[in-house]
Parts: C-alpha cells; sequence; structure tokens
C-alpha cells in the first residue's frame, strides 16, 4: 500500500523508452557514466596533490600578534590624528 509495485516500474520504464528511443537512452547513460568517471579522477588528483603539498599547522595560519614597535606607532599616530582634530 502506497508503495511503487514491479509492474508500475515497468509501465514507467516502457513509457520512457518509448518517449526517448533506446539510442538516446544509451547516449545518456554513457554521458552520465563519463561525468561519474570524471568526478573521480578529479577527486583522485585532489587528494594526490593535497598528500604533495607541505601541510600548514594553526600556528602557521594564525596572525602574527603585533610587536612592541608596531604597537607604539600605532599609538603615535592616533595621537597625531587626535592633535590634528583639535
Amino acid at each position: 500500500m502506497g508503495g511503487i509495485s514491479v509492474w508500475q516500474l515497468l509501465i514507467l520504464l516502457v513509457i520512457v523508452v518509448l518517449l526517448f528511443g533506446t539510442k538516446k537512452l544509451k547516449n545518456i547513460g554513457k554521458d552520465a557514466g563519463d561525468a561519474v568517471k570524471g568526478f573521480k579522477s578529479a577527486m583522485n588528483d585532489g587528494e594526490k596533490d593535497a598528500a604533495k603539498s607541505p601541510q600548514i599547522t594553526s600556528a602557521e595560519q594564525s596572525t602574527p600578534e603585533a610587536t612592541a614597535d608596531e604597537v607604539k606607532m600605532t599609538k603615535d599616530e592616533t595621537q597625531k590624528k587626535e592633535a590634528e582634530r583639535s
């Protein structure tokens, strides 16, 4: 009850074959298979490239902290801008 039976699937298959024809369905299947092969090869190439590239640690990804000179320069620039506004 509510499920699709085998007979309904067979009728649907016959309708699809009559609408599109076996040659067109064969071409669609071939194109879909080629697309899947291309996707798999691209995934494998990506994994190979990722394995070859050096791994970046989280410490290397984080931004470096400002040095004391940079902080002082920033404070000096802020003070100059405030003085100019006054």
